[in-house]
C-alpha cells in the first residue's frame, strides 16, 4: 500500500513539473514588469504594515505590559489575585511582542523574496552582517 502511495506521489510530481516551470516564468514576468496595479497594492499594504500597523500594535503591547507591571507591583500590594492578573498581563504582552516580531520578520522575508520590498519603506528591520 505504501509503495502505491509513493508511486502515485512521484508520478504526480513528475506530471506537475511543466506547470511549476511555467508558473516560474509567469512569476518572473510579473516581477519584471513591477506587478502592475496588484503589485502596487501589495507594496502599499507592505508599506502601511511596516510604518503604521506593526509599530502601533507594538505600542499597544507595551502599554499592556506597563499596565501589568502596575497591577503586579503597585495595585497588587498584598492582594495575590491582583498580582496574578498583573503577572498574566505581562506574560501575554511578552508573548505578543515575540509573535509580532516573528510576524514582521515573515512579512519582510516574503516581501524581499518576491521583490516587493522597496528601499523607501522606512524603518524595515534588516540584517547586514558586513
Amino acid at each position: 500500500m505504501i509503495n502505491k502511495i509513493k508511486l502515485f506521489t512521484a508520478s504526480g510530481l513528475v506530471a506537475l513539473a511543466p506547470f511549476v516551470t511555467s508558473a516560474n516564468t509567469v512569476a518572473n514576468t510579473v516581477l519584471a514588469t513591477g506587478g502592475g496595479p496588484f503589485g502596487n497594492l501589495l507594496k502599499n499594504i507592505l508599506a502601511f504594515s511596516n510604518t503604521v500597523l506593526i509599530p502601533f500594535i507594538l505600542g499597544i503591547g507595551f502599554l499592556v505590559f506597563v499596565w501589568g507591571m502596575f497591577r503586579y507591583f503597585i495595585a497588587g500590594g498584598a492582594n495575590d489575585e491582583a498580582k496574578e492578573q498583573g503577572k498574566s498581563l505581562m506574560i501575554y504582552a511578552t508573548l505578543g511582542f515575540v509573535f509580532i516580531i516573528i510576524f514582521w520578520g515573515i512579512i519582510n522575508l516574503v516581501a524581499t523574496s518576491t521583490g516587493l520590498q522597496d528601499k523607501s519603506l522606512g524603518n524595515v528591520p534588516t540584517f547586514d552582517p558586513f
